[in-house]
């Protein structure tokens, strides 16, 4: 990206000179921002993305529009470089943006502008690479609401394509510190620093989780109890959104989807505290990892050659601190695991990894589990992410998102162009770059090394073997291993995907089950669900209660003797 002043040696020698001298900005036709921030608000300089957020309403904040899939705002990034205090770097004509390709291309009228500071810390890896990241504050790589992240006031600007004059924004205020919530009779907070991503990062990293308590768990300190390993999206909720308020269901058609969404959700959590709380559920513990990397809000619980060691540190730091915390049952066939979408790759992935160590997985429309299905796309045969092969005469663009009923919403093109605009070198922390740091090989800038090229979306095949080579599709990972670790996964894993996933990500999972269903040295014993005809992404078969009660029952016939789990399975 361009558009950048304050290069280092500049502002070694005159702090990037004084906003004042608005001279010395690059000259700009059309709209125009100088975005600077005063010494209070931060002493020294700044590397870093500032974010310049455009919506027509000013309520919620444009900062929390624009700069996400399906919202209502745009949002245009550069690189800031040693920024120093009350110096600008301007914004312009030319800067690049989401959904509109450049500044330039925002139409005339009147707006409501914002901008935030994604501070970025300097690290030196015991890889050897010193690189420029933003460090979580344990919000989960939410650039918008980061502690320490500078936030501008909401200025009103007209659009006038004939104009030059620059308007100013100054990221004055610097975002609080999360509020972790406090503990309470059923839920617990962990967060623990690790000694093997602090050794990786040369920075202190913090592992955490976030524990649901059965009913009755101070009542009986004699009951040892089974756990479900619950991965998600790094959040300081409870597991499954357990919640004791009761809340009625909301009508979508009036209160809007991201609002429906909640609300279902909290509807959810409320029928699991009912389940949880009711005489003849069976007691067990929830734990929901925290593990939140400096390119996404979860590590996908592997070890990885850009984000570290964190396969390792979940299993020999951050369970084990669980485990001698909480009397939990320190047995595999006690362990099980569960998760959607990205904690149903990790749930699968965990379980398959360490077939020994978990007594099963409930695996909910989990990200691609295999790579000739990475949704559309095909990243070891096909050339380009954006198009389809084979076409000739018209080349159709590569969807990425649908609605259930088949309607295309964003294409993989404009996903790559919203990464880019939200972060260089794999810095977005968005979906398609997370993988990039989880799974591929580290560049030689010390970055994670694209998959495809962000402008053009031509496939870099040497990344797409590495991701093979190194464990990363779980389809081809099991065919691989399978004589080792078959005998250990007969009937453990259970898959449900709706067959309109609206990530595509359904593909995959028939892909796996093509291969589980036919495998014979030994038998896989996997259960496959697709439901309903027509369902989306995040819908499972059944309540969290229903899902819980099948765990028990498959770690109560698992455990070493008939009557094991009498212990936890009082009124």
């Amino acid at each position: 990206m361009t558009d950048m002043i304050c290069l280092p040696r500049l502002a070694a020698l005159a702090a990037c000179l004084s906003f004042a001298v608005s001279s010395q900005l690059p000259a700009q036709t059309g709209l125009v921002f100088d975005i600077s921030f005063p010494a209070s608000a931060h002493q020294g300089p700044i590397t870093g993305r500032v974010l310049l957020f455009l919506s027509t309403d000013s309520t919620p904040e444009p900062r929390f529009q624009g700069g996400a899939l399906g919202s209502n705002g745009s949002v245009f990034g550069a690189d800031v470089s040693q920024l120093a205090p009350n110096a600008a770097t301007r914004l312009g004509g030319a800067t690049h943006g989401f959904p509109f390709a450049k500044l330039s291309d925002v139409p005339a009228g009147d707006y409501y502008a914002q901008a935030v500071m994604n501070v970025y810390t300097q690290v030196h890896r015991a890889d050897g690479h010193t690189i420029w990241v933003h460090m979580d504050q344990w919000e989960g790589q939410q650039y918008n609401e980061s502690a320490g992240n500078l936030v501008s006031g909401i200025v009103r600007v007209h659009v006038d394509p004939h104009s030059s004059k620059a308007t100013h924004l100054s990221l004055d205020k610097v975002l609080p510190p999360a509020q972790v919530p406090a503990d309470t009779k059923w839920i617990k907070h962990i967060k623990i620093q690790s000694a093997l991503l602090t050794k990786f990062w040369g920075h202190p990293m913090y592992l955490g989780a976030v524990v649901l308590l059965p009913k009755g768990y101070d009542e009986h300190p004699d009951v040892s109890y089974p756990v479900d390993y619950e991965q998600d999206h790094f959040s300081l909720a409870p597991p499954y959104h357990f919640q004791e308020e009761a809340v009625e269901p909301a009508d979508s058609n009036v209160v809007g989807h991201r609002a429906w969404v909640v609300n279902l959700r909290r509807v959810e959590g409320y029928r699991l505290y009912q389940d949880w709380t009711s005489d003849d559920f069976p007691r067990m513990l929830m734990v929901t990892f925290l593990h939140p990397t400096p390119y996404f809000d979860d590590s996908y619980a592997v070890n990885s050659a850009n984000d570290g060691p964190y396969g390792d540190a979940i299993m020999t730091e951050l369970i084990p601190y669980i485990e001698s915390h909480f009397r939990i049952i320190r047995q595999p066939y006690a362990r099980v695991l569960s998760g959607g979408s990205t904690g149903g790759w990790e749930s699968a992935a965990l379980q398959i990894y360490h077939p020994d160590f978990f007594g099963g997985a409930w695996i909910y429309y989990p990200d691609p589990i295999d790579f000739h299905q990475w949704a559309l796309i095909d990243i070891y045969k096909d050339a380009n992410a954006f198009t389809p092969p084979n076409a000739k005469w018209v080349l159709p663009e590569r969807p990425m998102f649908r609605s259930t009923d088949g309607q295309v919403l964003i294409t993989e093109r404009q996903l790559s162009q919203l990464e880019a605009v939200l972060g260089s070198h794999g810095r977005s922390a968005e979906q398609q770059e997370a993988w990039e740091a989880v799974y591929g090989p580290v560049g030689d800038d010390g970055y994670p090394k694209p998959l495809w090229d962000k402008a053009t979306g031509a496939i870099d095949h040497s990344v797409a073997d590495y991701m093979r080579d190194h464990g990363f599709d779980l389809t081809a990972y099991m065919q691989k291993h399978w004589a080792t670790i078959g005998p250990q996964l007969v009937g453990k894993m259970h898959f449900y995907a709706g067959d309109m996933d609206n990530f595509y990500l359904n593909m995959a999972v028939y892909k796996a089950q093509a291969f589980l269903d036919t495998v014979t040295t030994p038998r896989a014993g996997a259960t496959f669900e697709f439901g309903r005809p027509m369902k989306g992404h995040g819908i499972r078969p059944t309540t969290t209660g229903v899902m819980l009660r099948a765990m028990a029952a498959q770690i109560a016939k698992n455990a070493p003797t008939a009557n094991s789990s009498d212990a936890w399975h009082y009124r």
